[in-house]
């Protein structure tokens, strides 16, 4: 696969600023790709199993163009985010953090560098990797009834449609039929979404068919260029209020449809577009000329960006770096261990 993208030492990461405030109560998202139909069946393991996620660890930015709260946990974490649940254990967490703490320390001198917290993104944003690619195989083979290595656009479309509900039988009989299909509006705008992405995936020559690893961009964006590239393009025609195929400010900064009813949604409203127009001056705009081109986006959201790596590292030590010596102590982290990991270390001193 020519285009597949596998994780190289030097070479994988990404950065982000802190904790980013999502929205939340009566305040829907903006219904971008294919986020809308998802969210009708949160808690379905099939559906999350065959239909591409909006959300991707280890990437900047949300399928549907939100900025993902958790990436700088997920870089820092890696694999062992769920280790550290809201109502675990205090102590075992606190010691937890310092077998991480001492990983992360690689000379020994119990002290982290943005060089040293830089290498140690990028080994968590590979563990992220491996975990999709193994993911992959599992959805692959639910996709794949008869084996051969190779999954039809038809026979992605039967799976997915009856993990909506439908008859799996009746579609595959209707679609072998060129019958027509009676869905929903909603179920064949999200189709055709992914129709336009299926093919997106597709590489050369394009048979219309796709293997293990183009199913895999299909699914994971993130490991193939030309599928990080179509990402960012479908992000961009969401947010792009004038066509221009670029994105200012404004249009970033824009609140997804709903509507302010009181002073709490107005406080969520008015965090919405604090981060964001924080992380478009500081972080994306990489030329500061206040537009943001599809390709200082692409930069943006790829994982395997070393430069952006080593942002993240250094804006990960300045938020606990007390003694402004521009690295990161034990006591440090302890203190700020909801930042690093989620989790609260109660009298994180007294252990």
């Amino acid at each position: 696969m020519s285009n597949q993208r596998r994780p190289q030492p030097g070479r994988l990461c990404a950065s982000i600023l802190a904790v980013f405030v999502m929205l939340a109560l009566h305040v829907q998202a903006r219904p971008a790709n294919i986020s809308a139909l998802k969210d009708k069946h949160p808690n379905s393991k099939e559906d999350n199993e065959i239909l591409p996620p909006d959300h991707l660890n280890g990437v900047k930015m949300e399928m549907d163009g939100h900025l993902n709260k958790d990436f700088h946990q997920e870089v820092f974490l890696g694999k062992e985010m769920e280790e550290f649940e809201e109502d675990s254990e205090p102590r075992r967490n606190r010691k937890k953090l310092i077998e991480i703490f001492t990983k992360v320390d690689i000379n020994k001198d119990r002290s982290v560098s943005a060089k040293e917290m830089q290498r140690w993104i990028m080994e968590k944003t590979e563990e992220h990797f491996q975990e999709a690619v193994k993911e992959n195989k599992l959805s692959f083979r639910a996709v794949d009834p008869d084996g051969d290595g190779h999954v039809t656009w038809d026979e992605y479309r039967v799976k997915f449609l009856a993990s909506k509900g439908f008859n799996e039988k009746e579609v595959a009989e209707k679609i072998k039929n060129n019958e027509e299909l009676k869905v929903d509006e909603e179920t064949q705008e999200v189709l055709e979404s992914l129709k336009d992405r299926w093919f997106q995936a597709d590489n050369p020559p394009a048979d219309q068919l796709l293997n293990e690893e183009e199913f895999l961009s299909f699914l994971h964006p993130e490991h193939s260029r030309g599928m990080l590239r179509y990402m960012v393009k479908e992000i961009v025609r969401d947010l792009d209020q004038d066509g221009d195929g670029k994105l200012t400010l404004a249009e970033f900064i824009s609140l997804p449809m709903g509507t302010v009813e009181n002073q709490q949604a107005q406080d969520i409203d008015d965090d919405w577009v604090r981060e964001r127009k924080k992380e478009f001056e500081e972080v994306i705009d990489a030329n500061h000329d206040m537009i943001v081109t599809m390709e200082e986006l692409e930069e943006y959201m790829d994982p395997m960006n070393e430069y952006n790596a080593l942002n993240e590292a250094k804006q990960m030590i300045a938020v606990a770096d007390e003694n402004q010596n521009h690295n990161l102590e034990l006591e440090e982290i302890l203190k700020y261990s909801e930042y690093f990991t989620g989790s609260k270390l109660m009298d994180y001193a007294r252990f």
